[in-house]
């Protein structure tokens, strides 16, 4: 059989595979609409329109009681706590009390955090920086089944929050990512496990809010100062967590970084960081969060990121060195598992184009779901956010921060480069709950951080 003729034979294959997984998701989607009313709720926004929906207050006001319906009744384990928090879904009510639960007491928290991370920048590095902060949530996410569990990510790192019983289970995938990081990124890890109850024991606390910027996703917000203080003993090597021996892989299954970097449409990608004073409780932080809000919203598509992923999707696509390194076997050759994800890469990417409505429905769906379930503004004891701004409106925003830092009321570091980038967990492909963590392309948070204007000083300790 000729090359023509077995790469014909391949597509007519794949063809079918993709004809009979779009009709299984119709099936699929037709009933969940019937049983949520699903059809009330504009989940084909597209575009633009899609990140206006996802952020305006109160656009679907029944969405986060569903969200927060369904996790608790997926959840049997009276200690699951956190599936049971109220889910908010206006990012301006961040700091009410209000919606803020302390943790349990017999909580562990999860930590880690790339050591040198300014200096792998500066070298080159920022992917693979953002892959290793990315790679925990992927590996605790797998460890515990795709269960739901509060955590967030710091771009050169992330946090996490479990109960009890999935202590062991949270330990074994800190061991398991720092192994790879170092044995695969070249990079160290990091990492720490941290009782709750020795948190509390130093006067701090860590408090979590669920906040689901679409009906798919919810990310938890932290607040408390707890998170902060737990974050510096890591990093003086308290708790340590040990890396596993050499060849240890955690689970990764999901976890990609195909594409490419996302310029900025307005001129500026900026990452932001601002970090309460004072108690927030005291009203200034919050007027300073209502206000950067405000000022972002003033701007086109209120400073999403990532407007329309398709302008940047290519083959071959970018990261595939990333994906082959996490999701290959320990004695699998990197080049093969590199030409696998490559074959099935090309395969889809010919069949888009041969045969666009071939995989038009669940693509758009996919597309539509990346668009308003990314991560780009968040809270874990500081504001978090990467935007897509006009120079001068990052200027507005900067000279509001430094206002804010000469009233005692905040900390703040900025960095502004030319494009964004996305690094992906995708536990399913037939599932919505699929999750994008978003950074700036040159440095983003971990450079914001390294520029904070004033030194490290005590974190406010949230609401009360």
């Amino acid at each position: 059989m000729s090359i023509v003729e077995s790469l014909r034979a391949e597509l007519a294959c794949f063809l079918k595979m993709e004809k009979a997984g779009a009709e299984n998701h119709e099936m699929r989607v037709s009933r969940v609409c019937s049983s949520l009313q699903l059809d009330k709720i504009p989940l084909t926004v597209r575009q633009v329109g899609a990140s206006r929906w996802a952020m305006s207050s109160g656009a679907v006001p029944a969405f986060a009681t569903e969200l927060t319906e369904r996790s608790s009744e997926k959840s049997v384990d009276p200690a699951d706590f956190y599936a049971r928090i109220p889910v908010f879904d206006s990012f301006a009510q961040l700091t009410d009390p209000a919606l803020y639960r302390p943790l349990p007491e017999d909580w562990v928290i999860g930590l880690s955090d790339v050591v040198a991370s300014t200096e792998a920048i500066r070298a080159g590095k920022y992917k693979s920086v953002n892959v290793a902060g990315a790679a925990l949530i992927a590996a605790v996410s797998n460890a515990l089944s795709h269960r739901d569990f509060a955590s967030t990510f710091g771009g050169d790192g992330a946090a996490f929050a479990v109960p009890p019983q999935y202590a062991t289970i949270a330990r074994a995938a800190l061991a398991e990512t720092a192994a790879w990081v170092r044995d695969e990124l070249g990079l160290t890890l990091r990492v720490a496990l941290i009782p709750m109850a020795s948190i509390r024991a130093e006067g701090w606390d860590v408090q979590v809010a669920r906040y689901a910027p679409s009906p798919h996703v919810s990310y938890a917000m932290f607040a408390g100062g707890g998170l902060a203080w737990a974050v510096g003993k890591m990093k003086a090597g308290l708790y340590a967590v040990l890396p596993a021996p050499p060849r240890t892989r955690p689970d990764l299954t999901g976890l990609s970084c195909r594409w490419q970097e996302f310029p900025a449409r307005h001129g500026v990608m900026l990452s932001l960081i601002a970090v309460p004073v004072r108690a927030w409780s005291e009203g200034a932080f919050p007027k300073l969060v209502c206000d950067i809000l405000r000022l972002v919203g003033q701007g086109a598509e209120d400073g999403h990121p990532i407007i329309n992923p398709m302008r940047v999707s290519t083959w071959p696509p970018a990261g595939l060195d990333f994906e082959a390194r996490a999701t290959r076997t320990a004695h699998q050759p990197l080049v093969l598992r590199k030409l696998e994800l490559g074959l099935q890469s090309f395969l889809s990417w010919v069949l888009s184009r041969l045969c666009p409505s071939c995989t038009r429905i669940q693509s758009d769906r996919y597309i539509d779901e990346m668009v308003v379930n990314t991560d780009f503004r968040k809270y874990d004891d500081a504001l978090r956010m990467t935007i897509d701004c006009t120079p001068a409106l990052a200027n507005q925003v900067e000279a509001r921060l430094l206002e804010a830092e000469h009233a005692g009321v905040a900390r703040f570091g900025l960095h502004r480069q030319d494009a964004a980038i996305l690094t992906c967990f995708t536990p399913s492909p037939l599932s919505s709950n699929h999750v994008h963590f978003i950074d700036g392309a040159t440095g983003g948070y971990a450079t914001a951080v390294a520029r904070m204007k004033s030194p490290v000083a005590k974190v406010a300790k949230g609401p009360k």
